[in-house]
């Protein structure tokens, strides 16, 4: 239970601002102290972005830098805000915006209908595809079901990247998208779409977005109402981030620079939607004076798991690859990764139901496994697998919990049994809270044990299971010191999960396609239908495509804390032709295959990188960096001034007093020289540093932080002639 829960289900809150940074990495230190200007996270999977971001607007929330009701944090799914809003609580950050795009939008469009355009708000459709039917029917243009959802899907894409229906057809070709229709077509269904929108005063999704870019473009009172209102910005899944989007954020943020973004180019997979990872890559671009830190360490996955996801990403080519990050594993090590080769599948399915069905006999809890499929189709197949092996399980992607009609009768059951349960004798035998929900969703339809079969039966006899599992999370969460937890307690947390669409865990093995995946994780994750023609799909024609397929398979891999299964089918039905072969993105990765295991590169280990003003950025080197350690107690450092010195500040010294005094005497002859100011030669800290090391010779002076190699080349002689007790030769100015 993470995001909308009891207060007493937490942790103590951190007593200071201070204690929020305990427990943080060097690098989470680095993001949750960058509190001024512009900065860019860029995080692996698996590094604890969540952790380091809400971490730092709880310390600058705590510290009193930032006003928590002046703090927008933009996320892109309810469940990851209400993590968020979850983690801020339990920090002590009450008060903070945790919001998607289009929840902040709706909310500002509310606020400010009235007053930029008149009237109310035009109502705001659940569902377009029916409008779009509509639409399509009006043009005399018949569209089967799959044509249908991909038409809408097109409509959406062009909305989000703000292409108008003229001009669809031109922007699809240059966008080189798989257009289900015809582009003229689709342009004018598109087109009457949007008439019937205005004729029924109805609005969709996108418009959200599109007519809160419009008010604030136009109504500057509006702009500045808002930036009062919001003066600083995070924006988590900066990568996922459609053109409208961006505008938008523009928008919020005005002439100021407080943003920080947090994204992984490697974790790029809804360009179909409209995201592109531009934004991430060029944000140096856009502001020059940024601070960039980067997450490697991998407190997800074991080794095992990490180096096949580094492996995939070292294969890869184009822009996001060359920004691709190296995780550093920080698990002890697991198995390795298991490659199983089926005669179709069927078989493929069958054989993962019984891994799974030995694996949850060994004591392995159903919610920590997951199958991974590439399309919701393969789906079926092992439904089937599973019910026939016994196996619990849950369908990702279908219909949101909280509104699933078994659940919404449930609730309603479950409130009227705690207003008027005291004259309820199907509760005169409960004890606790989890025989009274135990027994008022008996009458609901739930039993001990699970039906037969899969289908809608057991998917909603999962539903029920749920909620029984839930009240006992509740009831054993309480502290003994309190009274016991009580129904109406548990529907107080029903309601604030739902609000926050924090479904409970269902106790079952998920299934899940690799796009709704994104953002979970499990013990054991079974990577199924890795094939060619599968992954990558088949309709993925362009380097962009396949690049964006392999980078879903890495998102699958790095789902994985410990066990990873990776399997393929040699043909589709039993008896059929074995023509099918392991996907290509596990040429040189898996046993037994030969390839190119990959190319030296990318955005390197972790790390900051602070602003600059100079020209373009240029791709740095990949090193390995183990964490700046002080050399005498051994404490991990993360002030810039202390890992200077290789040393805390407190620790003692052992610097030669009269060679830092000579040191200096001989900087501010430099400086005097150059019409430069003294620390522009070396800082103080160098100096102590170069001191307290006396280096012997070039190698050991370009060791110690703050000399480069220019100022080596330019000063290094007579450091060094210093340091050996000489005088040093000296330098004439203009040299």
């Amino acid at each position: 239970m993470t995001a909308a829960t009891h207060s007493s289900l937490f942790p103590p809150v951190p007593d200071s601002a201070d204690a929020v940074l305990d427990g943080l990495d060097p690098e989470q230190r680095a993001v949750a102290t960058a509190l001024h200007g512009p900065v860019c996270v860029l995080a692996g999977a698996g590094t604890g972005k969540t952790r380091a971001i809400t971490h730092r607007i709880a310390y600058g929330v705590r510290a009193g830098i930032l006003q928590p009701s002046s703090v927008l944090a933009v996320t892109f799914t309810n469940r990851a805000a209400g993590e968020m809003r979850g983690r801020l609580r339990q920090l002590g950050a009450q008060g903070v915006q945790a919001r998607t795009f289009h929840s902040a939008a709706l909310r500002q469009l509310q606020f400010f209908w009235p007053k930029a355009i008149g009237g109310s708000l035009p109502r705001l459709v659940d569902r377009k595809i029916q409008l779009v039917a509509d639409a399509a029917a009006a043009c005399r243009i018949r569209l089967d079901r799959g044509e249908l959802r991909d038409v809408t899907a097109e409509i959406e894409w062009s909305k989000v990247t703000q292409t108008v229906p003229a001009d669809y057809a031109l922007a699809a070709v240059k966008a080189g998208r798989e257009v289900p229709r015809d582009p003229a077509e689709i342009a004018q269904v598109y087109s009457v779409y949007e008439d019937l929108k205005r004729d029924r005063t109805v609005i969709d999704f996108e418009d959200v977005l599109l007519l809160t870019v419009g008010i604030l473009q136009d109504r500057h009172d509006i702009a500045d109402q808002v930036r009062a209102q919001y003066q600083h910005f995070v924006v988590d899944e900066y990568q996922d981030v459609s053109p409208l989007q961006q505008r938008l954020l523009e928008l919020w943020l005005g002439d100021r620079d407080s943003l920080c973004v947090v994204g992984d180019a490697s974790q790029t997979i809804y360009s179909f939607t409209g995201a592109t990872p531009d934004h991430l890559l060029d944000f140096r671009t856009r502001h020059p004076g940024a601070t960039v830190v980067k997450l490697v360490r991998d407190y997800r996955s074991t080794p095992q798991v990490v180096h096949l996801a580094n492996g995939l990403l070292a294969q890869a080519r184009g822009r996001a690859a060359d920004h691709r990050l190296e995780l550093i594993s920080q698990r002890p090590a697991g198995p390795e990764p298991v490659y199983t080769e089926y005669t179709d599948e069927p078989a493929e399915a069958e054989g993962a139901a019984r891994r799974i069905r030995e694996l949850v006999d060994a004591g392995v809890p159903a919610a920590e496994i997951a199958i991974l499929f590439r399309t919701n189709s393969q789906s079926e197949t092992y439904e089937q697998a599973l019910a026939d092996a016994g196996v619990p399980y849950q369908l990702r992607g279908a219909e949101r919990f909280f509104d699933r009609p078994e659940v919404r009768k449930a609730g309603v059951a479950l409130r009227a049994a705690a207003r008027f349960g005291g004259n309820d004798a199907l509760l005169d035998d409960t004890v606790d809270l989890p025989s009274q929900v135990r027994a008022v969703l008996s009458g609901e339809g739930w039993t001990t044990e699970p039906p037969a079969g899969s289908g809608a039966v057991r998917e909603r006899w999962e539903s029920l299971a749920a909620l029984v599992n839930l009240a006992h999370d509740v009831a054993a969460a309480r502290p003994a010191a309190r009274p016991a937890a009580t129904l109406a307690d548990f529907v107080a947390e029903l309601d604030e999960r739902a609000g926050a669409q924090h479904a409970p865990t269902v106790q079952g093995v998920t299934l899940a396609s690799l796009h709704s995946a994104k953002g979970l994780e499990w013990d054991v994750v079974f990577l199924v239908g890795v094939a060619e023609g599968m992954m990558p799909i088949t309709y993925a024609k362009t380097d962009e495509q396949i690049e964006e397929e392999r980078r879903l398979l890495y998102v699958g891999v790095t789902r994985a804390r410990e066990r990873l299964h990776v399997s393929w089918s040699l043909s589709r039905t039993p008896g059929g032709r074995p023509g099918r072969r392991p996907s290509h993105f596990l040429d040189g990765l898996r046993p037994g295959s030969t390839g190119t295991v990959g190319r030296a590169g990318g955005a390197g280990g972790g790390g900051v990188e602070r602003g600059f003003t100079g020209g373009p950025v240029a791709t740095p080197r990949r090193t390995q960096r183990s964490p700046a350690r002080c050399r005498v107690c051994g404490r991990t450092l993360t002030d810039a001034g202390e890992m200077k010195l290789m040393r805390c500040d407190g620790c003692p010294s052992d610097m030669d007093e009269g060679l830092y005094e000579r040191l200096r005497e001989w900087r501010a002859d430099q400086a005097r020289l150059s019409g430069q100011p003294a620390f522009c030669v070396f800082t103080d800290r160098t100096l102590m540093a170069i001191a307290e090391s006396a280096p012997d010779d070039d190698r050991e002076l370009a060791r110690i932080p703050g000399v480069g190699m220019r100022k080596l080349n330019r000063y290094g002689a007579d450091v060094l002639a210093i340091c050996a007790g000489q005088e040093p030769e000296g330098e004439e100015v203009g040299d």
